[in-house]
């Protein structure tokens, strides 16, 4: 029996060294020098610099649990399993907290950068996502758009479900916040639809056409800060800009292949100075405009540098302006940083 305890401690032993070993610290987040790649290059002053990037819990400082370490170690896992495979769409909430839909994955991730945690969502209740196109979230409320399900989920961190949205949507793919309402793209209806954010219908704009207020396969919408919505009108190679009850305000844009013109427009935000950042997946990068559709700079070329992009989608801007992109086949979200005032470019 000795030699049995014996044993049993030599081996409890070997596993708490194990453990030890193969529990070194995750992959820190990734601060890359701000030199590293700045636009417009030099001689001009710079206004935008690359800043880093994120492909998962490494990125953010999260760290496995002993347990977790000790599997990977005996499997020969890296844990890169957990990280992003193809992200799509990209949101902050108030706290500065990113979330990121991954359509490879089909999965939801939100990183919580305050307590170094990684979670991830795939569905709710019996629901599993199928392609989560869109995310929003407030005040501790995930808004996911699933255009295959067509479908809007509302949930909260638990994964508890608060409510879903269905008829009257054909394919939504893109959701904003704005007003006290949700606005969700519908790209089959080539309209918008407002919603309580308790999920009740209030109305629709938006038809199929080329005109001021119509639509041809929208995207993603976006607010400012003056009570306007933006929405990328992409295959009119567009964006259109309503108030919120929906009605046309301007446009700007149009299809054409050099600086200022739309190939494929896609994610769009606004940033606290209220400069307009629109992603155009074809163009492999994203343009700046002023309030009034004036081009600014454009960032990024195909390619997979600091910088580069592999069909972009979404893009989100924090409270910091700090600028989140969604790299989909680069496995990545990277980040920039607008280092402008917020009188001028």
């Amino acid at each position: 029996m000795n030699l049995r305890f014996a044993l049993k401690g030599i081996l409890l032993g070997c596993a708490v060294g194990m453990l030890a070993s193969c529990a070194t610290p995750a992959r820190p987040p990734v601060p890359i020098p701000l030199a590293i790649r700045v636009w417009p290059p030099a001689p001009n002053e710079s206004r935008v610099a690359f800043a880093g990037y994120l492909q998962g819990p490494g990125d953010i400082g999260q760290k496995p649990s002993l347990l977790r370490s000790f599997a990977n170690w005996i499997t020969g896992d890296t844990g890169e399993n957990l990280n992003l495979h193809k992200p799509f769409a990209v949101a902050l909430d108030e706290d500065g907290n990113l979330c990121v839909t991954d359509t490879d994955t089909q999965l939801l991730c939100y990183a919580d950068f305050a307590h170094k945690k990684w979670r991830r969502y795939e569905g709710i209740g019996k629901t599993k996502f199928s392609s989560p196109v869109a995310v929003a979230r407030h005040n501790g409320i995930f808004y996911v758009a699933d255009s295959e399900l067509a479908k809007v989920f509302a949930f909260r961190d638990d994964g508890k479900s608060i409510f879903e949205i269905s008829a009257p949507l054909k394919r939504p793919v893109g959701l904003a916040l704005a007003g006290g309402l949700l606005y969700v793209v519908d790209a089959q209806t080539h309209s918008i639809f407002a919603f309580t954010l308790d999920g009740k219908f209030q109305f629709q704009f938006g038809k199929r056409g080329t005109g001021p207020g119509e639509f041809n396969f929208p995207t993603c919408a976006a607010p400012d800060n003056h009570g306007h919505l933006l929405v990328a009108d992409t295959l009119n190679s567009r964006v259109q800009v309503f108030d919120l009850r929906g009605n046309f305000l301007s446009q700007f844009g149009s299809n054409g292949d050099t600086s200022g013109h739309f190939a494929r427009p896609k994610g769009i935000a606004v940033d606290a100075a209220g400069h307009i950042y629109v992603v155009d997946a074809m163009f492999d990068n994203f343009q700046i405009f002023d309030g009034t559709g004036s081009l600014l700079l454009n960032v990024g070329e195909g390619g997979d540098q600091p910088g580069e992009f592999g069909l972009p989608h979404g893009i989100a801007i924090g409270a910091d302006n700090r600028i989140f992109v969604a790299d989909a086949f680069n496995h990545r979200v990277q980040i920039f940083k607008y280092l402008g005032s917020h009188e001028s470019f």
